[in-house]
């Protein structure tokens, strides 16, 4: 309805709970000529658009392997009470309630994914309700996947929103023929490198910590170490989409790559659903 009055449009992902939803959406973004963006803000991180130019660069030789993982752990109580996100209304779980930001990560440094085959589990199989006993929950918390992406790279996906412990993390893992490359996101502000360049006397995982000269962290703070937050990459986020609007190279998801990630997301669930291997198309 919005594209369809001529306004620009920028909201939250998943882009909508079916698919067919979103294939409504982006073919309204296409008829509208309006921008369409999705809220991809992890991208946007200096750390990870290193990483991107750091793999362009092919610093740690040829990608063989990828693995990615994102947990957070404000469902792990088993006592927490049933809500909105256990309805199967509002889609599949950790499926496409996380794993579309590390989706995110993998369409701009990676491309697009080939292959899929996943499993889910629910941790809790019931919550309790606010008048009384315990209602069944519908979705998955937990899901885990194998993966093959369109350019030869093995991978698997982690997620998980009953880990105890764990906050607001996405661990990634890029193994080369030349090196390899860690992040954490809980470790916001800096990633690790391994180079077999080095000589052996001194291999071993270096951090890189995000500094002005990692942009557009810049644009915050003048000084190395000093660190950006997530309210920033929104910040970030946002002056992608004025770049945009104005015509110009810009660093979004916009709604036909988050079609794409639906896409994938739903290959996954009908991977568990069918107990095999799916390609995405």
């Amino acid at each position: 309805a919005i594209l369809e009055a001529g306004k620009h449009l920028w909201c939250e992902k998943p882009m909508a709970p079916g698919f067919t939803e979103a294939e409504a959406m982006a073919e309204a973004a296409g008829k509208s000529g309006k921008v369409a963006a999705l809220g991809y803000n992890y991208i946007q991180n200096p750390a990870i658009r290193h990483i991107g130019a750091l793999l362009e660069e092919k610093i740690i030789g040829e990608v063989n392997h990828l693995r990615i993982e994102m947990d957070e752990d404000f469902m792990a109580d088993p006592e927490a009470a049933f809500f909105w996100k256990h309805e199967a209304a509002s889609g599949y779980g950790a499926l496409d309630d996380f794993a579309v930001h590390p989706l995110s990560l993998i369409k701009v440094l990676f491309g697009r994914v080939g292959r899929v085959m996943c499993d889910m589990a629910k941790p809790y199989a019931d919550r309790k309700v606010a008048s009384g006993g315990r209602r069944a929950v519908e979705t998955y918390d937990i899901a885990s996947v194998l993966m093959h992406l369109e350019n030869g790279i093995a991978g698997t996906l982690l997620v998980n929103r009953s880990a105890w412990g764990r906050k607001g993390r996405i661990a990634i893992q890029i193994f080369g023929s030349k090196g390899s490359i860690l992040y954490d996101q809980e470790r916001f502000n800096e990633f690790q490198l391994y180079l077999t360049a080095d000589r052996p006397t001194e291999q071993g995982y270096r951090t890189i910590l995000v500094a002005p000269h990692h942009k557009p962290y810049d644009a915050f703070v003048p000084a190395p170490g000093h660190g950006l937050g997530f309210n920033d990459l929104k910040i970030i986020e946002c002056r992608e989409l004025l770049l945009r609007l104005a015509g110009k190279p810009a660093r979004i998801i916009d709604f036909d790559e988050g079609l794409e990630i639906e896409r994938t997301v739903h290959a996954m669930a009908r991977s568990f659903q069918e107990q095999r291997w799916v390609d995405v198309r």
